[in-house]
């Protein structure tokens, strides 16, 4: 057996967040040590062959078992109150996988059609497999009854949403789920376990884009799925070992490390981001914020009482102006800022600033972005850890030329 950490039953999440993992190696290591390895050495065959069969638990190769990644995948479910997590090469690696492993021709998903817009062609090109996808209003929870259909499978929503942070109610949506049979899915990419545990609410299983706040610093590129470790086990890492897409060590320990930063970031963040927010939102060349952290925001209150009372660290606005100089007016905002890093990655302790109807969500159709409100006029900013009065000047360099 794999040996386990040894940890108070009691212990917060703050704590989990720096010890949890596996315990040191006979070299007594304080830093977690990284297994550069791509297999590993069994005493004989015998045991080679007990070990592949899943008859002994080892690690055997590490396209699906290594012990950093398992330090990751163990910090991580602990954190989100769940028994699994299985890591993946990205994120969008992470929703392949529950497709693949949860889904086959002739099953549906209801689906937000907030979410992320590569996650919005994924589930559109499953259709050619026979996996159906009905799409639904974030917010409207008349429509995800509405959607549910007798082979639905599964429901799937990100919250807050990219990028207008759309919130959807989770207690609800597990009930919908769990009465039709189904399981509900949640995309914890925007709030991470340090504001929001989606297991604590009924979501069956979340995903992670773990290249966002989790590693916090923008330098790799990882994904997870945590849940109950019976499914992980039984459905999804089946399809890990046969289609491979891994989550390298070295990636799963940068992760691994960013997640003891992970609650003092977000909430530092998070502290600058309502800050701004309110800021923007006196602006005379801004006609809109999107941040839940205020109580202009459509689902305020919902979102205080899932996310820990923090609006997290992303906002969003649209720029004054008539249709036909919309994408030049936050163009133009966005061009003039001199520290905001002009990018669609998010979670940095950096502030990133995109314009998502070009970059995040530029593969979708124009009809789609309007139905998922995704105007050309909207810009993304998620909010880091320089001093916020230098992000706001920043912003203003550009908001002060369209004001009207």
């Amino acid at each position: 057996m794999i040996p386990k950490t040894e940890l108070p039953a009691d212990v917060g999440l703050d704590t989990l967040a720096v010890r949890e993992g596996l315990p040191p190696s006979a070299w007594g290591e304080n830093s977690e040590a990284l297994y550069l390895t791509s297999s590993f050495v069994h005493p004989d065959a015998a045991t080679a062959a007990r070990r592949f069969a899943n008859e002994e638990e080892a690690f055997v190769y590490s396209r699906f078992s290594n012990p950093t990644v398992m330090m990751m995948e163990r910090r991580l479910a602990a954190m989100e109150g769940t028994t699994g997590c299985i890591g993946t090469a990205s994120g969008m690696a992470a929703t392949l996988l529950i497709v693949m492993g949860l889904l086959k021709a002739g099953d549906h998903i209801v689906c937000s059609q907030s979410v992320f817009g590569s996650t919005i062609r994924l589930l559109q090109d499953f259709a050619k497999f026979g996996v159906q996808t009905t799409f639904v209003s974030q917010t409207d929870f008349g429509q995800w009854q509405a959607a549910m259909q007798p082979h639905t499978k599964l429901l799937y929503a990100e919250t807050p949403s990219n990028p207008l942070t759309e919130v959807c109610d989770i207690r609800a949506l597990s009930e919908l789920a769990h009465a039709r049979g189904a399981l509900l899915v949640v995309d914890n990419c925007f709030c991470s376990p340090a504001l929001q545990r989606p297991a604590t609410m009924g979501a069956d299983l979340i995903v992670h884009s773990g290249t966002k706040y989790l590693d916090g610093q923008g330098r790799v590129i990882a994904g997870a799925v945590c849940g109950p470790s019976e499914l992980i086990d039984s459905k999804l890492m089946p399809v890990m070992r046969s289609a491979g897409m891994s989550l390298s060590p070295f990636n799963a320990w940068v992760v691994l490390k960013g997640l003891e930063t992970l609650s003092i970031r977000l909430k530092a963040q998070s502290e600058r981001a309502l800050q701004l927010a309110r800021r923007l939102e006196e602006h005379p060349a801004v006609s809109r914020v999107y941040y839940p952290g205020l109580p202009s925001h459509p689902q305020h209150a919902l979102a205080m009482a899932q996310q820990s009372g923090i609006g997290g660290a992303v906002i969003s606005f649209v720029v004054r102006a008539p249709d036909d100089r919309a994408r030049a007016a936050a163009f133009g905002v966005i061009d003039a800022t001199r520290i905001c890093s002009i990018t669609a990655n998010l979670g940095d302790t950096k502030t990133t600033i995109t314009h998502p109807a070009s970059t995040s969500h530029g593969r979708l159709t124009e009809a789609q972005r309007q139905s998922a409100g995704i105007v050309q006029n909207l810009i993304r900013v998620a909010v880091g850890l320089e001093d916020v009065a230098d992000i706001e000047a920043d912003l203003l360099r550009g908001l002060d030329a369209v004001a009207p």
